[in-house]
């Protein structure tokens, strides 16, 4: 007959889970960071080549993008509870 107990060292609640804090940390700073670099590209992009806006216009365009952007990503403060 199969035994039905788990004989794993595994006690909930006491793993060290540093490296997945840090490892999911790494993951959202870059995707939100890379999320601007696309953004910024494509505000730029699309303004130059689908719109009469010109280079000095879908630049400044981009760069108001990169300014909100940045603000609105950037880490902010701890607050504490």
């Amino acid at each position: 007959m199969a035994d039905t107990h788990d004989h794993s060292d595994y006690v909930r609640g006491e793993m060290d889970v540093h490296q997945q804090q840090h490892s999911y940390d790494l993951f959202t700073g870059l995707t939100k960071w890379l999320s601007l670099y696309l953004a910024v590209g494509l505000t730029f992009l699309v303004l130059l080549t689908c719109t009469k806006t010109g280079l000095i216009g879908s630049l400044i365009a981009a760069v108001v993008v990169a300014a909100v952007g940045w603000f609105l990503l950037k880490k902010k403060p701890d607050q504490a509870h």
